[in-house]
C-alpha cells in the first residue's frame, strides 16, 4: 500500500479566554488575579510556538481581549467569534481549513467547545473547554481529502 501524501493547509488555536469576574454588562466583564496569570502562563507557551505571523481572531469582550494581550502581539476584534457566536461564524472568520498559516481564536463557550466537537467527531456537540486553555488543531490535505488532526491540548494549570 502507497502512503498518502499529507500537505498541511493551516493551524487554528482555539483559546477559550482566562477567568473573569462576574458582573454585568457581560461584554465588560474583566479578568480575575487569577485570570491574568492564566493568561499570562499561556501566552508565555503559546509564544513560543506560534510563528511569528500567525493572525489573532479575538471577541470583543473584554475578557476575551484581556487574554489575547497578554501574548504581546496586534490582533483583530471580530463579532463573528464574540459570547453567542456560531460554529460556522468562528470557523468562517478564522479562514478555515484553507486559509493557510497559523490563525489564533480567542473566545468562549459553549461554541469553542462546539468547534472541537464538529472538527474531531464531525457531529454537534457541546464539549467543555477550561478557562484559559488552548486547544491547537492542524488542517491537512491528504490525498485530497482533509484531514484534521489536534496537535495540542493545554490548560494552564499544567504549565
Amino acid at each position: 500500500m502507497l502512503a498518502r501524501e499529507s500537505r498541511r493547509l493551516m493551524d487554528l488555536v482555539l483559546w477559550r479566554h482566562a477567568e473573569a469576574e462576574d458582573g454585568f454588562p457581560d461584554s465588560g466583564r474583566r479578568l480575575t488575579k487569577r485570570g491574568r496569570r492564566q493568561a499570562k502562563k499561556m501566552a508565555e507557551w503559546l509564544d513560543a510556538r506560534l510563528p511569528d505571523k500567525a493572525k489573532l481572531v479575538v471577541s470583543p469582550a473584554a475578557r476575551a481581549r484581556e487574554t489575547a494581550e497578554a501574548l504581546g502581539r496586534k490582533f483583530s476584534s471580530n463579532p463573528a467569534v464574540d459570547v453567542g457566536a456560531s460554529p460556522d461564524d468562528l470557523l468562517a472568520a478564522a479562514g478555515w481549513p484553507h486559509r493557510g498559516g497559523t490563525v489564533v481564536v480567542v473566545g468562549h463557550q459553549p461554541t469553542l467547545g462546539e468547534v472541537a466537537a464538529r472538527l474531531l467527531a464531525g457531529t454537534e456537540s457541546e464539549w467543555s473547554i477550561r478557562k484559559g486553555a488552548v486547544w491547537w488543531f492542524s488542517a491537512r490535505d491528504r490525498g485530497g481529502e482533509l484531514e484534521v488532526v489536534l496537535t495540542a491540548v493545554m490548560p494552564p494549570e499544567l504549565l
